[in-house]
Parts: C-alpha cells; sequence; structure tokens
C-alpha cells in the first residue's frame, strides 16, 4: 500500500475497540483514525476525519449500526463499510449489505480476517465471511442488481444513470426532453425493480457496479 489504510472504529465497548485497534496497529499499514461508541459519533467522524474503512458493529445504543450505515452511505455513496458482528444469521448480512455496508465477518473470527477484509473493501470487492450466506445467497449479493439493470430499457437505464448522479426529476426531463410525470414513473420502476427506496441507494449500486464514474 502506498499510505496507511485509515480506520474509524465504531463500537460502544472500550475494550472490544482497544483490542481491534491494538491488532490493526502491529499490521504497519493501518492506522485507527478514530472511535465512536454510538452512530450519531460515528457519523459526524466519519464526515470530521474521512476515514478510507469505517469498522462497525451492528449492536450499539441510539439509532443502531443499521441506521447508521445508511446514514453514511447517504452523505457518501463511496463510503467503505465493514461490519464485525456477533451475529451469524443470513437476515443480519443481507440487511447490512442492502443497507451499503461493503462488508460483514463476525467477531469470533474478526481477529482472522479483520486485515484480509479491510484490503478486500479498499480494493473495491466485497468481503463476506465464508459460511455466513449459502453460495447462491453470496452470489445473488453481487448479481441481482447487475440482471436487473441489465434488463432496463435504454430509457430506464438512462434515468436510473442521472438519477444516481443525483440529478432532480426537473433537470431528468430537460436533459432527456420528457415530461416530469413520465421520468417520475421511471423512477418508481426503477427503485422497485432495484428494491430501494432512495435515490442515495440507487447511487451506491451504480459506484458498487462501476456505472459511475469515480
Amino acid at each position: 500500500m502506498s499510505h496507511n489504510i485509515k480506520i474509524l472504529l465504531v463500537d460502544d465497548h472500550a475494550v472490544v475497540r482497544a483490542g481491534f485497534r491494538m491488532l490493526l496497529s502491529v499490521t504497519g499499514h493501518v492506522e485507527v483514525i478514530g472511535e465512536a461508541e454510538r452512530g450519531e459519533q460515528a457519523i459526524k467522524l466519519f464526515q470530521e476525519l474521512k476515514p478510507d474503512v469505517v469498522v462497525m458493529d451492528l449492536s450499539m445504543p441510539g439509532i443502531g449500526g443499521l441506521e447508521t450505515i445508511r446514514r453514511v452511505v447517504m452523505r457518501d455513496a463511496d463510503a467503505r463499510v465493514l461490519v464485525f458482528s456477533v451475529y451469524q444469521e443470513q437476515v443480519y448480512v443481507r440487511r447490512a449489505l442492502d443497507a451499503g455496508a461493503r462488508g460483514y465477518i463476525t467477531k469470533n473470527t474478526a481477529p482472522d480476517i479483520l486485515l484480509p477484509a479491510i484490503e478486500a473493501i479498499m480494493q473495491g470487492q466485497h468481503y463476506i465471511e465464508q459460511g455466513l450466506l449459502g453460495q447462491d445467497e453470496a452470489l445473488s449479493v453481487y448479481t441481482d442488481h447487475q440482471a436487473a439493470i441489465n434488463a432496463f430499457s435504454p430509457r430506464e437505464f438512462d434515468v436510473f444513470r442521472l438519477l444516481a448522479k443525483g440529478l432532480t426529476i426537473p433537470k431528468i426531463s430537460d436533459h432527456l426532453c420528457l415530461g416530469q410525470k413520465t421520468v417520475a414513473n421511471y423512477a418508481t420502476q426503477i427503485k422497485k425493480k432495484l428494491r430501494v427506496d432512495t435515490t442515495t441507494e440507487l447511487a451506491h449500486i451504480a459506484v458498487n457496479l462501476g456505472l459511475l464514474a469515480k
């Protein structure tokens, strides 16, 4: 690595944060630049410190981990979030990934795979601890959105990309010479097909699939 990977650690237990800080400090190229014990604090530090990767638990007081992930990704669609949690059930993994996390590992195995997970995410990959999702389920994390986008009509794809870039419906209407109601209908259909509710989530999908210029 040409520079240290900057990490924001988020966990409500100080002992856990200290342990992972020590674990990462011996790698030589990973630096913990901040710590938070709840989601609201994590969001504030994310904006102030601009870490390369946020390593965070799901179970925290306040708004909780899933909502924290969503709000971080809302502020930066390129945000890299790695979940480390005691929860091993598939529903937690899928909900974290759907919220915008790039990876998911459990605390039992985190000491062994934390660094590989961070490095994979830094290289633009997802990292899901082996065994947390079945093979078909794991594959679907990467292919569901791509398959849906591949099935878009040319006009749907145009609207999708412009929405993902942050353009409003009136601006897209002007850009594509379409009525605003038509664009709004396209937007509704696109979100339905991708199973998302917000344009921020659309932007996250587009970035992950390399459809927007970085």
